[in-house]
């Protein structure tokens, strides 16, 4: 796959790192862990929608856009990554953020409400749960419009099929870094939320005839709705990509038993994975993305689905800043669900 025909900016010095887990790996007593380290991606923070913003953020700039229009939950991360390639390209950067749980936005709030401040946003517009996030940010281009801008909307999760290409070049990456090191990877286990980074991944894999399997964690779905959203980006990216290869439907694998109560409330599980992965190997995760998914991981491994022996690669996709933002269930100073 040719993906330098593609118009793409450069947020990232070289490749993330790939490392293995031994003190993780010893705790969930199954199989060998590895870890793609995409929260060390460049941007404020990193993670995983910086791979998705070189593509999208390069066909802002080509159609000649002067403010980068998305949208997100309270604490989104993706808001947070395109907000600072804003800045880092001298655009100026408008957010639609969505009180998914009723009463949660708070302009003071630590982590990424913090940031969104600190880096400077324009304008902030809260919609409540089950707004038409796509006509809202529409409201927001035709404001601009009419003073005389251009903005350019990016989806949720940067997901489409030019943002999920930056995963497709992640897949290429992990391709090369295995390589490398004469790694042979069984399986590759990821958050899957608004489906640009699973899809392009998977994508890519086929793509690169690497034959590894891609498991997505759902962070607000289970699989009924979360595997065509999958598919369908996937579709999308092979087309944009002039791939022969077929993706199937049985290609997309997703579980859908770590996210309730409700997307971005913490739950047990997630406790205990964001625990483990910080007292065992010093890395944070984030407890609405990433600490969900490493959830999944680790009860994907207790119950013999990734089996000891074999060697299992977690996408690290981010979201720390996000962290600050829920200290007290995490400390077990507040009741959280099972």
């Amino acid at each position: 796959m040719n993906l330098s025909r593609f118009p793409r900016r450069r947020y990232t010095e070289g490749h993330t790192p790939l490392e293995f887990l031994p003190r993780f790996t010893e705790a969930v007593g199954g199989p060998n862990i590895y870890i793609k380290r995409d929260d060390l991606l460049g941007l404020t923070s990193g993670g995983n929608k910086t791979r998705k913003l070189e593509f999208l953020v390069a066909d802002a700039m080509a159609q000649g856009a002067d403010t980068l229009i998305t949208c997100g939950a309270v604490q989104s991360n993706h808001c947070r990554l395109t907000l600072a390639a804003a800045v880092k390209e001298g655009l100026k950067c408008r957010l639609v953020l969505e009180e998914r749980v009723p009463g949660s936005y708070n302009p003071e709030a630590s982590g990424n409400n913090f940031l969104f401040n600190l880096l400077g946003v324009e304008k902030i517009t809260v919609v409540p749960a089950g707004t038409n996030m796509a006509e809202a940010m529409g409201k927001v281009a035709e404001e601009l419009a009419a003073d005389g801008r251009r903005g350019y909307v990016i989806p949720g999760g940067g997901s489409n099929a030019i943002g999920a290409t930056g995963y497709v070049a992640c897949a290429q990456e992990i391709q090369q870094q295995l390589f490398e090191k004469g790694l042979d990877i069984h399986q590759l286990c990821v958050a899957s939320g608004s489906s640009g980074t699973h899809a392009g991944l998977l994508t890519g894999f086929i793509g690169c005839n690497l034959n590894i399997p891609v498991v997505g964690v759902g962070v607000s779905r289970d699989p009924e709705d979360q595997d065509p959203i999958v598919h369908q980006v996937a579709l999308e990216t092979a087309e944009r990509l002039g791939m022969k290869q077929d993706i199937s439907r049985e290609s997309v694998v997703t579980f859908g038993d770590y996210w309730r109560p409700k997307y971005s409330v913490p739950n047990a599980k997630m406790v205990e994975a964001v625990t483990m992965m910080a007292r065992t190997e010093g890395i944070l995760l984030d407890p609405v993305y990433t600490g969900k998914a490493v959830a999944g991981l680790i009860g994907l491994c207790r119950k013999g689905y990734f089996k000891k022996g074999e060697n299992v690669l977690y996408v690290h996709t981010g979201g720390s800043p996000a962290l600050y933002a829920y200290t007290r269930p995490i400390l077990g100073l507040e009741e959280v669900a099972e």
